[in-house]
């Protein structure tokens, strides 16, 4: 798997994309795209990561998530049975009508605040599980008018939180996506082994300095911060495996298995034996 600008073609028919369980749980999907995202998943457990926003849902989540935001599928890691839709809606979606149509103000309104990523509770979850999970059955206008009242719903509640203090900007020039795709390629290929940060500065033909900057501008993560995030994640798929923390410490690139126990608490909020306990059904 390699991290990378996800490409999306709805159609010429459609102003949407609907997956329906894309069953992504093994993958360690980092990506963004110019289409505006609405997720919705209803599982035991699963990682909320957009942006530099970081933490975990029980039950359910549902986030709306503005164009190039860099986001996590919210299904990673898990392992029991779930149900996961994402809508995504192309980035000119009634582009000139939105702000010029009275009824579609507060819409319109709702897709300038996705840049900041909005992470919606259990009572707006509620009003709108119905109507995004009758989506796949609709046909093509019927969908048009479900997702405008979707929309709605969630332009008007208050049962909501901002996932930013300010908006993500769109820094995702092609220039910058292809010297980001050799970074997460490599990271990708060499996680497991020393990842040196003058190397991966010099291979995007940075200082160390510079590349530190751009690398936060870019993911609004620091580049150790997004390797220790990586390699856990790693880590996580290894110990749902038949490997021991000791193995997926060493195998996921953690060269100090106390550095390892430490970082793994500080991603996830619990120790790598409790993680692996819990998803193995057992008593930690």
């Amino acid at each position: 798997m390699k991290i990378q600008l996800e490409r999306i073609d709805p159609g010429e028919s459609s102003s949407f994309n609907l997956l329906v369980n894309p069953r992504l749980s093994n993958l360690f999907y980092w990506h963004f795209h110019p289409e505006l995202e609405l997720v919705y998943i209803e599982a035991d457990s699963g990682p909320c990561h957009v942006g530099e926003f970081i933490s975990r849902y029980d039950g359910s989540d549902m986030a709306f998530i503005g164009s190039n935001i860099p986001h996590l599928n919210f299904d990673y890691g898990v392992k029991s049975d779930y149900l996961h839709l994402v809508l995504q809606i192309k980035s000119d979606f009634l582009h000139h009508a939105l702000p010029e149509t009275p009824e579609l103000i507060q819409i319109s309104d709702l897709f300038e605040r996705s840049k900041y990523g909005i992470r919606f509770g259990q009572d707006a979850k509620n009003k709108v599980s119905g109507l995004i999970k009758g989506l796949e059955s609709k046909d093509a206008f019927g969908r048009f008018i479900d997702v405008l009242k979707i929309l709605q719903v969630l332009s008007e509640t208050s049962d909501f939180q901002y996932l930013h203090s300010k908006p993500v900007e769109n820094q995702y020039h092609k220039r910058e996506r292809e010297r980001l795709k050799r970074v997460y390629v490599y990271i990708d290929e060499n996680y497991m082994n020393s990842v040196e940060l003058e190397y991966v500065a010099e291979m995007c033909h940075l200082s160390k300095a510079a590349f530190c900057r751009y690398f936060k501008k870019m993911t609004k993560l620091t580049f150790i911060e997004f390797l220790n995030h990586y390699r856990v994640s790693q880590a996580q798929r290894l110990l749902m495996t038949d490997k021991n923390v000791t193995e997926a410490s060493l195998e996921s690139g953690f060269m100090s298995l106390s550095y390892f126990n430490r970082t793994f608490r500080k991603i996830t909020g619990e120790n790598p034996l409790a993680f692996k306990n819990r998803h193995n059904g057992q008593k930690a």
